[in-house]
């Protein structure tokens, strides 16, 4: 079990919004980790409040204090297919500080409890909430990320939506860059009910055509009224003319496959970093 503490801290979206702020115009893409476990569901007497207690303990005496961490955060299920599920999201600068992290979270855990028992002892603790079973997901940071500059003390919405890349004979080079940024700047950027946005592309992981866009919303009415109303306002305001507007899409859809899914979550302020 142990293994799997520690697999959540090296490859565990508000949630990371002021790293990705400030990091998001490098050259180098950023490495974002989703580490999915699952409730242990066998657990006898099991208390939200003491596994946030717990968590909570873990978090400040290691993952604030691991400078290669910029960012990190926990989504719990709310809209999804398995309502054991939680993901431990954590953002890095590069592939190197990702590797970093491993070492400087194992110097922290050492010295936040330097007694080998006790430190055990914590960790068997931290175990027990969840079950052995954890997979690892590794994206890589695109451009055109929408950022909140408050931090909420409250659950947000965290709307994640997964398509796939399609790769049309007839792409042009620097075309689906182009007609990206016209689409995020013009319906994304501009929606005021989208607190956050951020885009990211399969690194390593199952399946490499994945791209994933995470949506933070104050509330599931506010992602509601994004979906149904302000997104089709939106469009329609900066392509007036129906047939440029079809025009766009046409050229812009060829970059994906018809298929996406959805999946919804809300988050736990006190674990964000």
């Amino acid at each position: 079990m142990k293994k799997l503490i520690t697999a959540m801290a090296m490859a565990s979206c508000i949630l990371f919004s002021t790293s990705l702020e400030v990091y998001a115009q490098e050259d180098e893409p950023l490495i974002i980790t989703f580490t999915t476990v699952h409730w242990n569901m066998d657990m006898k007497d099991f208390s939200m409040d003491e596994w946030k207690k717990v968590e909570s303990e873990y978090h400040e005496k290691v993952v604030m204090k691991n400078d290669f961490i910029l960012g990190s955060g926990v989504l719990m299920h709310y809209y999804s297919p398995d309502n054991s599920e939680l993901i431990f999201v954590q953002v890095f600068k590069n592939w190197a500080d990702l590797e970093n992290a491993r070492k400087r979270t194992t110097e922290l855990s050492k010295e936040a409890w330097p007694d080998d028992d006790k430190r055990g002892a914590f960790f068997d603790k931290q175990s027990a909430y969840y079950s052995d079973e954890h997979s690892d997901e590794i994206y890589s940071g695109l451009p055109m990320t929408k950022t909140s500059s408050e931090k909420s003390t409250e659950p947000t919405i965290f709307y994640i939506r997964k398509t796939h890349f399609a790769y049309p004979k007839d792409a042009k080079a620097g075309e689906i860059k182009s007609l990206r940024e016209e689409f995020v700047n013009n319906v994304i950027h501009k929606n005021d009910d989208i607190l956050a946005y951020y885009p990211m592309r399969h690194l390593y992981g199952a399946d490499s055509r994945e791209f994933v866009e995470v949506f933070v919303t104050k509330s599931l009415a506010d992602l509601e009224n994004t979906n149904k109303n302000k997104r089709g306002e939106l469009i329609e305001a900066h392509w007036p003319d129906e047939e440029k507007r079809k025009e766009f899409f046409t050229a812009y859809n060829k970059y994906f496959d018809p298929w996406h899914g959805d999946w919804i979550y809300t988050n736990v302020p006190e674990l964000s970093k």
